[in-house]
């Protein structure tokens, strides 16, 4: 188990050449790339730029993990969802390209006047397409735990039921909603068969309990990252570095 960082926020107005001196600079070892952010990865970039792109972090010891984006299938709107589908396979051959091993996608809540079943199957049948497509290049979809509703484990274990395809997994998000009595163990237990994928936040939030959850994690042998989401610093390096020590002290 490993410490990286997503782009959202920390990152969000860094080039590529920042991002990795300052990843490397403080021990962060991978990174997932949100949606328009300043690095400019994004699915209208040329052959060129995707083969730069790669070559960078290749010759880098900070790895390019994953693409964040804001690619989401709850709507009643069916043209949307199929926008957003074509969307997401996009972003796949992009990861594929620059050598990527995930998309991440997210749920963003569940619609009013629509039977709540109606929607999580609906998600899951379009995880399923999304996830048939990126087997084809090696690439898996990794669905958040987010949205208003949609984030309560019971419901993404219902959307996974549903998708039921070995390139979808789950991207633990360490939501207040994860907490039951205050333990993680019941949500963990919903998802851990799926999880792909780890963003963490605000590690000085004692009413989350991060070491559970780092113990679960190493309990199932989760051997991927943990990706920091937090907030912009105007020292930058500085919190990386305490955020860094925090995170080795409560996984170890």
């Amino acid at each position: 188990m490993r410490l990286g960082t997503v782009t959202y926020n920390l990152a969000k107005d860094w080039d590529i050449p920042t991002i990795i001196s300052r990843c490397t600079a403080t021990g962060f070892e991978a990174v997932e790339l949100r949606t328009t952010h300043k690095h400019g990865v994004e699915p209208s970039i040329s052959k060129e730029q995707r083969e730069a792109v790669k070559k960078q972090f290749e010759g880098s010891k900070v790895r390019l993990l994953s693409l964040g984006t804001i690619c989401e299938y709850h709507s009643p709107d069916l043209n949307i969802v199929k926008q957003n589908i074509e969307t997401t396979r996009e972003f796949v051959v992009l990861a594929h390209d620059i050598g990527a091993i995930g998309v991440k996608v997210r749920p963003n809540g569940l619609p009013r006047d629509v039977p709540k079943e109606k929607t999580l199957e609906q998600i899951g049948k379009a995880l399923r397409e999304c996830g048939e497509f990126g087997k084809r290049y090696g690439v898996e979809i990794w669905l958040e735990v987010h949205g208003s509703g949609t984030q309560e484990p019971p419901n993404i274990r219902t959307i996974m039921d549903v998708a039921n395809h070995e390139y979808v997994g789950v991207c633990w998000n360490s939501n207040p909603t994860d907490v039951v009595d205050g333990s993680v163990k019941k949500s963990f237990d919903l998802l851990k068969n799926w999880i792909r994928s780890v963003h963490i936040n605000e590690l000085y939030r004692e009413q989350y309990p991060w070491r559970e959850l780092f113990t679960l994690l190493k309990s199932i042998k989760y051997d991927r990252y943990c990706l920091a989401e937090i907030p912009e610093s105007q020292e930058p390096e500085r919190l990386m570095r305490y955020y860094r020590a925090l995170y080795r002290e409560l996984s170890r």
